[in-house]
């Protein structure tokens, strides 16, 4: 992990980690009903105040606790065109296989590539750590993915262009 990278993490480890003290709360508006507060926004004393930490301009993530749910959606790095195709193509493979990671959200919040939402649920079944983990794992991993892709894409691309070229 580089010297820049491990703040950013850190901080967004230690921002998730105070978020997810979370606790079941019914619907104050639908009797029997125990939806993510985050989601429905319709009780607004249950939603607390967002979050977003930042590494720079094109790289941040944005936390949204509530009183029984927390949204992380991320915005991942994209330097150049070929980075936000990539990009785009890899979280919708992700994103439609949404049912595999439990946590990950089918479509991300606008602004951002991809979003999470962790419910009492989720942390009443899975350990709150590893949760925690899991997204910081993700995080790391999704800009390696992305830039091997890159590498891979552009090694592709100079092998075709010396193929074709070489006739002339």
């Amino acid at each position: 992990m580089s010297n820049t990278l491990r703040p950013y993490l850190e901080c967004v480890r230690s921002t998730l980690t105070a978020a997810l003290t979370l606790q079941n709360f019914g619907s104050q508006v639908v009797e029997r009903h125990n939806i993510p507060e985050v989601e429905a926004q319709n009780t607004p004393e249950a939603v607390l105040v967002p979050l977003t930490v930042s590494r720079n301009e094109h790289e941040y993530v944005l936390i949204e606790p509530s009183v029984n749910s927390v949204r992380v959606s991320i915005k991942i790095k994209q330097a150049d065109e070929i980075e936000q195709i990539l990009c785009h193509k890899f979280t919708r493979f992700l994103m439609q296989r949404a049912e595999s990671f439990v946590v990950l959200r089918r479509k991300p919040i606008p602004g951002y590539d991809i979003s999470f939402l962790v419910t009492n649920a989720h942390t009443e079944s899975m350990l709150k750590h590893k949760l925690v983990d899991f997204v910081i794992q993700f995080m790391e991993d999704v800009d390696k993915e992305i830039s091997e892709m890159k590498l891979s894409l552009n090694a592709r691309a100079r092998i075709v262009a010396e193929s074709y070229l070489s006739v002339f």
